[in-house]
């Protein structure tokens, strides 16, 4: 078995944030994000989960999941940052499946689940996505362009008595679930999206 098919060590009392995506490819902005909730959560580790594929997207242009890992981990390099694709040596399609089964193989890890503002526009299409917020505290970066939207979506609306102030942050990792915090900062305006489309011109 690779060993990106491999959950990543963690301690209990460890604060490890989980960011995941196809990453299809990696960019600059996937790394500023995870950079930026290292520290602004105040966490020990952040897993970068690229995954095999999101139920939710047309995957005719997915690369192979050993060549997504591989340019994942050389754009990342940072000793806080793990990346793993541990979800596919488990078959797991959703993303409540990777969280149920850290949140029982690891207990006394306070995880954060992580993602960009733009998927909290369709939070509320995500398979069991009322569970996910039940199930761990999440993080929700700001994206250029979809702030305003993202903050107004569906699920924000139904999960707005559980936002955090942004100045709480660093207490995020742990608090009781549903427990969320919407940051804003630093941006990148580059987009996976964007980037195969230019290769591919």
């Amino acid at each position: 078995m690779p060993d990106y098919l491999k959950r990543p060590p963690a301690e209990p009392g460890m604060r490890i944030g989980l960011f995941g995506g196809s990453f299809n490819p990696a960019h600059e902005g996937h790394r500023l994000v995870a950079l930026q909730c290292l520290r602004r959560l105040a966490l020990d580790r952040v897993w970068i989960l690229v995954s095999p594929g999101n139920p939710l997207k047309d995957h005719s242009e997915l690369a192979p999941l050993g060549n997504r890992v591989a340019a994942t981990e050389k754009l990342m390099d940072h000793p806080q940052l793990d990346v793993t694709a541990f979800e596919a040596g488990h078959s797991f399609r959703y993303t409540y499946e990777t969280l149920d089964h850290l949140v029982s193989a690891e207990p006394g890890v306070h995880f954060v689940w992580i993602m960009g503002a733009d998927s909290l526009l369709n939070f509320d299409r995500w398979e069991r996505w009322e569970e996910i917020a039940r199930t761990m505290p999440m993080a929700i970066y700001a994206r250029p362009g979809a702030t305003f939207r993202a903050t107004r979506s569906r699920a924000a609306v139904a999960l707005a008595e559980f936002r955090l102030p942004e100045d709480k942050a660093a207490v995020l990792a742990e608090s009781r679930p549903p427990a969320w915090v919407y940051l804003r900062g630093v941006m990148s305006a580059q987009s996976s999206t964007a980037i195969r489309r230019a290769r591919a011109g």
